[in-house]
């Protein structure tokens, strides 16, 4: 977790665990063409890889997750969250290695940082007290929740020449989030977010990952949020991925031949 940083008119951002996520297509045509063995021995390296992946959240060492993507954009995508990027390329690199990706091909990637803004607060909000410090470090450092739906998607803040977020004043832009936020809120219960910053990082602003274990909640909530006026008018949104959470021993049955 790191120190509240302020430049100039920009709100302080509060960072935690970085993020990779991770979308493959799976080359069909190619798997179907292993010998059987190899096809089983395969499975089961990479799904020893997946479980591999996923105890890192003993000893809070970070988080992963998989999802089986719905539509052509895509067929697994991974999340990962680690301290450093150091120990995300090191998971990166044992999937690279699995001889399960010869059958498959990188479709997506998506790099960024669990972030909290302090929107008008002058580097400081609630949860820097000392009394909430466990709370602030769990939303930092979150362990990617168990829901069996998860959606992600990239986005950006408009830099129009009529509207341009950039230029909005500190206090402009308080009141719009706090209006958005206000409408999150609403979903409490529903739907589990995790916002991660990505300037500098990757080719969109912000990533977004929702999850829920009802994937109509996801329809519900970026629907309302499109009338609300900071993404009416200021946002712009790329692809979105959804997927079912896929544990190890579920990788056989949805690659079965």
């Amino acid at each position: 977790m790191n120190e509240v940083t302020n430049v100039g008119n920009a709100p302080g951002t509060i960072d935690g665990w970085y993020a990779l996520h991770m979308l493959y297509r799976v080359d069909w045509a190619r798997f179907r063409a292993l010998p059987e063995e190899s096809r089983s021995t395969a499975l089961e390296d990479f799904s020893s890889r997946m479980a591999e992946a996923e105890a890192a959240r003993e000893g809070h060492r970070g988080s992963s997750a998989f999802y089986w993507l719905l539509g052509h954009k895509g067929d697994v995508m991974a999340v990962h969250l680690r301290p450093t990027l150091e120990a995300l390329a090191e998971v990166e690199n044992a999937f690279a290695r699995a001889p399960l990706t010869d059958c498959m091909t990188p479709s997506y990637s998506y790099l960024s940082v669990v972030e909290l803004s302090t929107h008008g607060s002058g580097g400081r909000t609630p949860e820097t007290q000392d009394a909430l410090e466990d709370a602030l470090r769990a939303r930092l450092e979150p362990d990617l929740p168990q829901a069996r739906y998860a959606c992600f998607y990239p986005m950006s803040k408009l830099r129009g020449e009529d509207r341009n977020w950039y230029m909005l004043t500190p206090q402009e832009r308080q009141e719009l989030m706090r209006s958005h936020g206000l409408i999150g809120r609403e979903y409490a219960g529903k739907v589990k977010q995790i916002i991660t910053g990505s300037m500098g990082l990757d080719d969109w602003e912000w990533g977004v990952d929702l999850f829920a274990d009802d994937p109509l909640q996801f329809k519900k909530i970026v629907y309302e949020m499109r009338f609300d006026e900071v993404s009416a008018r200021y946002a712009l949104f790329g692809a979105f991925y959804v997927g079912l959470r896929i544990g190890a021993g579920d990788l056989r049955r949805y690659l079965a031949i």
